[in-house]
């Protein structure tokens, strides 16, 4: 696959831009590195928009756009896009039923106490990842070990099929964490309204740029960014994410995708540089 020259870099941060413990200077194996900013800063000099893709609230977003440079941020795994330094937003509804007036997706999931039942269908499998979750709107934060298809089929018979659980990708065990010892690492989940996603976020955020697909390379490291391979033309892979179970047939079966040789920082500098090369 060639190169895409990219016009535009939406990134995901977590595993991805940022290494371990969010650092942006420490290599997966935490040695010390500046090869992920020698890269920012060649992207910025050339001129070319990043734009972060997170999981995490708009408030951590922008504040996280406001260190990178970055030129945008879409919050909540697609819920909100925002420029301007978060001074113009668009927030995206997929298919959260109209029926609860102007509550947020969590005020309604709230309202059900579909998460709390969740929950309870899968003791130690999962529990909400405290405490970042407490501030999410639009998705229920949750992290442990299930599996996405079964959880969906669970949601449709309760008659909430509005709702579906994402992946985001594995983090480490910790012992603040109550759930059942495992071999395999505990994964971040976000329940959310269907429609919405990273890929549907970059879809709105390129038409208002007046910018195509063609024109934008997104890098990321989960499950949940490969939903943004349709919206671009080109969606890097770092080796991290390439490496957990089952995510290799995931990346075969998306024409556009290609993993880095390396992972984290390294890998997203190596998707930085053969954008900017192209």
């Amino acid at each position: 696959m060639e190169d895409v020259a990219a016009r535009i870099v939406y990134t995901d941060l977590d595993g991805t831009m940022v290494g371990p413990r969010g650092s942006f200077w420490h290599t997966a194996g935490r040695e010390l590195t500046a090869g992920p900013a020698a890269a920012l800063l060649e992207l910025h000099r050339a001129g070319v928009p990043l734009v972060l893709v997170s999981g995490r609230t708009f408030e951590q977003v922008i504040e996280a756009a406001r260190i990178f440079a970055a030129d945008g941020a879409i919050a909540e795994l697609g819920a909100t896009v925002a420029w301007d330094a978060g001074r113009g937003t668009h927030r995206l509804r997929g298919e959260f039923p109209e029926g609860f007036d102007d509550r947020t997706p969590m005020a309604a999931m709230a309202e059900l106490g579909i998460v709390e039942e969740l929950i309870a269908e899968h003791p130690g499998r999962l529990e909400w990842h405290a405490p970042w979750h407490s501030t999410h709107d639009t998705d229920a934060l949750l992290r442990g070990r299930v599996d996405p298809l079964d959880v969906d089929a669970w949601l449709a018979g309760k008659g909430a099929g509005w709702l579906t659980l994402k992946d985001n990708g594995a983090i480490p065990a910790t012992s603040r964490m109550t759930l059942d010892d495992d071999p395999l690492p505990p994964r971040v989940y976000h329940l959310m309204p269907r429609g919405i996603s990273k890929g549907a976020a970059i879809a709105w955020d390129l038409e208002r740029r007046g910018l195509s697909p063609a024109d934008a390379v997104a890098i990321g490291d989960s499950v949940s960014d490969l939903d943004m391979a349709p919206a671009v033309g080109r969606l890097w892979i770092t080796a991290n994410g390439a490496a957990v179970d089952g995510m290799a047939g995931l990346i075969d079966a998306v024409p556009n995708a290609s993993v880095t040789e390396a992972p984290m920082g390294e890998g997203w500098a190596q998707a930085v540089l053969a954008s900017l090369s192209s």
